[in-house]
């Protein structure tokens, strides 16, 4: 049984640092592409930079790929069942996103 981390008196869990890792590389690549990449590619296109368009397009195809692959790693975890322990039960998560 895979944990995704100890419970604290406080009855919070700390994360694993595989599981963060990915759930903060995850909101990285999510704020790029849904806040940043449009506005940049627009810029480009304002200037008439075509090369930075491209560019700017194939980054953002990179980082949809990248969120992909992450998505991925969360769902093989998924498919263990997680253990969360807390003081006074045990808890177990199926799905954390």
């Amino acid at each position: 049984m895979t944990t995704v981390g100890e419970a604290n008196p406080q009855g919070t869990v700390k994360l694993k640092n595989s599981v963060y890792n990915i759930l903060s590389s995850m909101g990285k690549d999510a704020d790029f592409l849904y806040s940043t990449a449009d506005k940049y590619i627009e810029d480009a296109q304002n200037e008439g930079k075509d090369n930075l368009v491209a560019v700017w397009k194939e980054i953002k195809q990179d980082k949809i790929k990248h969120l992909s692959k992450l998505r991925h790693a969360l769902r093989k975890k998924q498919k263990r069942k997680i253990s969360l322990y807390s003081r006074s039960r045990s808890v177990v998560i199926t799905s954390f996103y």
